[in-house]
Protein backbone atom coordinates (compact mmCIF):
# COMPACT_ATOMS: atom_id res chain seq x y z
CA UNK A 1 0.00 0.00 0.00
CA UNK A 2 1.53 3.29 -1.13
CA UNK A 3 0.74 6.28 1.06
CA UNK A 4 1.55 9.82 -0.05
CA UNK A 5 1.63 12.77 2.35
CA UNK A 6 1.24 16.24 0.90
CA UNK A 7 3.01 18.28 3.56
CA UNK A 8 5.56 17.21 6.14
CA UNK A 9 4.82 19.43 9.13
CA UNK A 10 4.23 18.55 12.78
CA UNK A 11 0.98 16.63 12.35
CA UNK A 12 2.32 14.70 9.36
CA UNK A 13 5.42 13.90 11.40
CA UNK A 14 3.24 12.59 14.25
CA UNK A 15 1.12 10.50 11.90
CA UNK A 16 4.09 9.00 10.10
CA UNK A 17 5.84 8.19 13.38
CA UNK A 18 2.70 6.53 14.71
CA UNK A 19 2.10 4.61 11.49
CA UNK A 20 5.63 3.23 11.43
CA UNK A 21 5.19 2.10 15.05
CA UNK A 22 1.94 0.40 14.08
CA UNK A 23 3.60 -1.62 11.35
CA UNK A 24 3.22 0.45 8.20
CA UNK A 25 6.20 -0.09 5.92
CA UNK A 26 8.37 3.04 5.80
CA UNK A 27 9.40 2.32 2.20
CA UNK A 28 5.73 2.58 1.17
CA UNK A 29 5.34 6.07 2.64
CA UNK A 30 6.14 9.10 0.48
CA UNK A 31 6.12 12.77 1.50
CA UNK A 32 5.98 15.86 -0.67
CA UNK A 33 7.32 18.97 1.07
CA UNK A 34 9.19 21.90 -0.51
CA UNK A 35 11.20 22.45 2.67
CA UNK A 36 14.54 20.66 2.72
CA UNK A 37 14.65 20.72 6.52
CA UNK A 38 11.31 18.88 6.81
CA UNK A 39 12.38 16.32 4.22
CA UNK A 40 15.70 15.68 5.94
CA UNK A 41 14.02 15.30 9.33
CA UNK A 42 11.42 12.82 8.08
CA UNK A 43 13.94 10.83 6.06
CA UNK A 44 16.36 10.61 8.98
CA UNK A 45 13.68 9.82 11.57
CA UNK A 46 11.62 7.24 9.70
CA UNK A 47 13.44 6.35 6.44
CA UNK A 48 10.44 7.40 4.35
CA UNK A 49 10.71 8.65 0.78
CA UNK A 50 10.75 12.43 0.51
CA UNK A 51 10.15 14.61 -2.54
CA UNK A 52 10.48 18.33 -3.15
CA UNK A 53 7.45 18.33 -5.46
CA UNK A 54 4.90 16.03 -7.08
CA UNK A 55 7.04 15.26 -10.14
CA UNK A 56 8.96 12.39 -8.54
CA UNK A 57 6.21 11.21 -6.16
CA UNK A 58 3.78 8.35 -6.93
CA UNK A 59 1.00 9.73 -9.14
CA UNK A 60 -1.71 7.29 -8.04
CA UNK A 61 -1.12 6.31 -4.39
CA UNK A 62 -3.52 4.12 -2.45
CA UNK A 63 -3.91 6.86 0.16
CA UNK A 64 -3.19 10.58 -0.17
CA UNK A 65 -2.98 12.46 3.14
CA UNK A 66 -3.49 16.20 2.74
CA UNK A 67 -1.42 17.80 5.51
CA UNK A 68 -0.78 21.35 4.31
CA UNK A 69 -2.27 24.55 5.69
CA UNK A 70 -5.84 25.18 4.53
CA UNK A 71 -4.88 28.52 2.95
CA UNK A 72 -2.28 26.73 0.79
CA UNK A 73 -4.40 23.72 -0.14
CA UNK A 74 -5.83 24.77 -3.49
CA UNK A 75 -2.41 25.61 -4.89
CA UNK A 76 -0.77 22.57 -3.30
CA UNK A 77 -3.18 20.00 -4.74
CA UNK A 78 -3.29 21.49 -8.25
CA UNK A 79 -0.45 19.26 -9.58
CA UNK A 80 -2.31 16.17 -8.34
CA UNK A 81 -5.73 16.94 -9.83
CA UNK A 82 -6.84 14.27 -12.25
CA UNK A 83 -3.86 12.02 -11.44
CA UNK A 84 -5.09 10.22 -8.34
CA UNK A 85 -6.82 7.24 -9.88
CA UNK A 86 -8.84 5.49 -7.16
CA UNK A 87 -6.79 6.95 -4.29
CA UNK A 88 -8.42 7.50 -0.92
CA UNK A 89 -7.89 11.15 0.01
CA UNK A 90 -7.60 11.84 3.74
CA UNK A 91 -7.59 15.53 4.65
CA UNK A 92 -6.41 16.78 8.05
CA UNK A 93 -6.72 20.44 7.01
CA UNK A 94 -8.91 22.28 9.51
CA UNK A 95 -12.03 23.95 8.17
CA UNK A 96 -11.85 22.80 4.56
CA UNK A 97 -15.04 21.13 3.36
CA UNK A 98 -15.04 18.05 1.16
CA UNK A 99 -16.93 19.82 -1.64
CA UNK A 100 -14.07 22.30 -2.08
CA UNK A 101 -11.46 19.54 -1.93
CA UNK A 102 -13.34 17.52 -4.52
CA UNK A 103 -13.59 20.54 -6.78
CA UNK A 104 -9.88 21.32 -6.49
CA UNK A 105 -9.02 17.67 -7.16
CA UNK A 106 -10.90 17.60 -10.46
CA UNK A 107 -14.07 16.01 -9.11
CA UNK A 108 -12.40 13.26 -7.08
CA UNK A 109 -14.94 11.88 -4.57
CA UNK A 110 -13.16 9.29 -2.42
CA UNK A 111 -12.49 11.80 0.35
CA UNK A 112 -12.40 11.55 4.14
CA UNK A 113 -12.24 14.74 6.18
CA UNK A 114 -10.51 14.53 9.56
CA UNK A 115 -10.05 16.84 12.53
CA UNK A 116 -7.23 15.65 14.81
CA UNK A 117 -6.04 17.70 17.78
CA UNK A 118 -2.62 18.63 19.09
CA UNK A 119 -2.31 15.81 21.68
CA UNK A 120 -1.87 13.66 18.57
CA UNK A 121 1.72 14.92 18.65
CA UNK A 122 2.31 12.59 21.61
CA UNK A 123 -0.03 9.83 20.44
CA UNK A 124 -2.87 10.93 22.72
CA UNK A 125 -5.14 12.62 20.20
CA UNK A 126 -8.80 12.28 19.35
CA UNK A 127 -9.87 12.67 15.73
CA UNK A 128 -13.31 13.27 14.27
CA UNK A 129 -13.80 11.87 10.76
CA UNK A 130 -16.51 11.98 8.11
CA UNK A 131 -16.58 10.70 4.54
CA UNK A 132 -18.31 11.31 1.24
CA UNK A 133 -20.81 8.61 0.19
CA UNK A 134 -18.33 7.28 -2.39
CA UNK A 135 -16.01 6.05 0.37
CA UNK A 136 -16.82 2.40 1.11
CA UNK A 137 -16.30 0.49 4.36
CA UNK A 138 -12.79 -0.53 3.34
CA UNK A 139 -11.89 3.10 2.65
CA UNK A 140 -13.24 4.20 6.01
CA UNK A 141 -11.28 1.43 7.73
CA UNK A 142 -8.09 2.53 5.95
CA UNK A 143 -8.57 6.16 7.01
CA UNK A 144 -9.37 5.05 10.54
CA UNK A 145 -6.17 3.02 10.72
CA UNK A 146 -4.10 6.02 9.65
CA UNK A 147 -5.61 8.37 12.22
CA UNK A 148 -5.55 5.77 14.99
CA UNK A 149 -1.78 5.97 14.71
CA UNK A 150 -2.03 9.11 16.89
CA UNK A 151 -5.00 8.33 19.14
CA UNK A 152 -8.68 7.41 19.11
CA UNK A 153 -11.26 8.23 16.44
CA UNK A 154 -14.92 9.25 16.30
CA UNK A 155 -16.91 8.97 13.05
CA UNK A 156 -19.41 11.73 12.27
CA UNK A 157 -22.23 11.09 9.80
CA UNK A 158 -22.99 14.74 8.97
CA UNK A 159 -20.13 16.89 7.72
CA UNK A 160 -21.90 19.97 9.10
CA UNK A 161 -20.95 18.72 12.58
CA UNK A 162 -17.24 18.79 11.81
CA UNK A 163 -17.12 22.44 12.86
CA UNK A 164 -18.51 21.23 16.18
CA UNK A 165 -15.74 18.64 16.41
CA UNK A 166 -13.26 21.46 15.83
CA UNK A 167 -14.91 23.53 18.58
CA UNK A 168 -14.90 20.72 21.16
CA UNK A 169 -11.78 18.65 20.56
CA UNK A 170 -9.79 20.54 17.93
CA UNK A 171 -9.72 23.77 19.94
CA UNK A 172 -10.36 21.98 23.23
CA UNK A 173 -6.72 21.60 24.29
CA UNK A 174 -6.47 25.40 24.43
CA UNK A 175 -9.37 25.50 26.90
CA UNK A 176 -7.64 22.91 29.08
CA UNK A 177 -4.35 24.79 28.88
CA UNK A 178 -6.19 27.93 30.00
CA UNK A 179 -7.58 26.04 33.01
CA UNK A 180 -4.10 24.77 33.87
CA UNK A 181 -2.78 28.31 33.49
CA UNK A 182 -5.45 29.57 35.91
CA UNK A 183 -4.64 26.86 38.47
CA UNK A 184 -0.96 27.74 38.27
CA UNK A 185 -1.73 31.44 38.74
CA UNK A 186 -3.86 30.64 41.79
CA UNK A 187 -1.06 28.44 43.15
CA UNK A 188 1.39 31.31 42.78
CA UNK A 189 -0.96 33.68 44.60
CA UNK A 190 -1.18 31.09 47.39
CA UNK A 191 2.59 31.10 47.78
CA UNK A 192 3.65 27.98 45.89
CA UNK A 193 6.75 27.95 43.69
CA UNK A 194 6.25 27.77 39.91
CA UNK A 195 7.45 24.17 39.93
CA UNK A 196 5.03 23.20 42.69
CA UNK A 197 2.14 25.02 41.00
CA UNK A 198 2.86 23.35 37.67
CA UNK A 199 2.96 19.87 39.20
CA UNK A 200 -0.17 20.39 41.29
CA UNK A 201 -2.12 21.81 38.33
CA UNK A 202 -1.07 19.40 35.59
CA UNK A 203 -1.29 16.22 37.65
CA UNK A 204 -4.69 17.23 38.99
CA UNK A 205 -6.00 17.66 35.44
CA UNK A 206 -4.40 14.41 34.30
CA UNK A 207 -5.79 12.48 37.26
CA UNK A 208 -9.30 13.91 36.99
CA UNK A 209 -9.42 13.16 33.25
CA UNK A 210 -8.18 9.61 33.85
CA UNK A 211 -10.83 9.10 36.55
CA UNK A 212 -13.57 10.39 34.24
CA UNK A 213 -12.35 8.12 31.43
CA UNK A 214 -12.32 5.10 33.73
CA UNK A 215 -15.86 5.75 35.02
CA UNK A 216 -19.19 5.10 33.32
CA UNK A 217 -20.79 7.83 35.42
CA UNK A 218 -21.40 11.36 34.08
CA UNK A 219 -18.93 14.09 34.91
CA UNK A 220 -21.66 15.94 36.81
CA UNK A 221 -21.98 13.06 39.29
CA UNK A 222 -18.22 12.80 39.72
CA UNK A 223 -18.16 16.53 40.44
CA UNK A 224 -20.94 16.20 43.02
CA UNK A 225 -19.02 13.47 44.84
CA UNK A 226 -16.06 15.80 45.34
CA UNK A 227 -18.31 18.62 46.51
CA UNK A 228 -19.33 18.51 50.18
CA UNK A 229 -22.10 20.91 51.18
CA UNK A 230 -20.57 23.98 52.75
CA UNK A 231 -17.04 22.76 52.07
CA UNK A 232 -14.04 24.18 50.22
CA UNK A 233 -14.97 22.73 46.82
CA UNK A 234 -18.49 24.13 47.09
CA UNK A 235 -17.04 27.55 47.87
CA UNK A 236 -14.81 27.37 44.82
CA UNK A 237 -17.61 26.21 42.50
CA UNK A 238 -19.94 28.93 43.80
CA UNK A 239 -17.32 31.57 43.04
CA UNK A 240 -16.72 30.11 39.58
CA UNK A 241 -20.47 30.07 38.87
CA UNK A 242 -20.67 33.72 39.92
CA UNK A 243 -17.97 34.50 37.38
CA UNK A 244 -19.75 32.50 34.66
CA UNK A 245 -16.99 29.92 34.18
CA UNK A 246 -19.16 27.05 32.90
CA UNK A 247 -21.38 29.28 30.77
CA UNK A 248 -18.28 30.96 29.39
CA UNK A 249 -16.81 27.63 28.30
CA UNK A 250 -20.04 26.63 26.55
CA UNK A 251 -20.29 30.04 24.89
CA UNK A 252 -16.68 29.74 23.76
CA UNK A 253 -17.32 26.38 22.12
CA UNK A 254 -20.37 27.76 20.30
CA UNK A 255 -18.32 30.77 19.13
CA UNK A 256 -15.59 28.45 17.85
CA UNK A 257 -18.16 26.39 15.92
CA UNK A 258 -19.67 29.51 14.34
CA UNK A 259 -16.24 30.83 13.36
CA UNK A 260 -15.38 27.45 11.91
CA UNK A 261 -18.40 27.63 9.61
CA UNK A 262 -17.41 31.13 8.51
CA UNK A 263 -13.82 30.11 7.80
CA UNK A 264 -14.97 27.02 5.90
CA UNK A 265 -16.94 29.21 3.51
CA UNK A 266 -14.01 31.58 3.07
CA UNK A 267 -11.41 28.83 2.57
CA UNK A 268 -13.60 26.88 0.19
CA UNK A 269 -14.46 29.89 -1.91
CA UNK A 270 -18.18 29.51 -1.26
Amino acid sequence: MKILFLGGGNMANALIGGMVKQGFTAADIHVIDPGSEARERLSASYAVNCHADAKTAPSAPDILVLAVKPQQMQEAVAPLAGKLGDALVVSIAAGLGMAALSRWLGGHRRIVRCMPNTPALIGAGITGLCALPEVDAAGKAAADRVLRAVGNTVWIADEAQMDGVTAISGSGPAYVFLFIEALQQAAAELGFTPEQGRQLAIETVQGAAALAAASDEPASLLRERVTSKGGTTAAALDAMAAHGVKDGIVAGCLAAEARGRELGKLLGGE
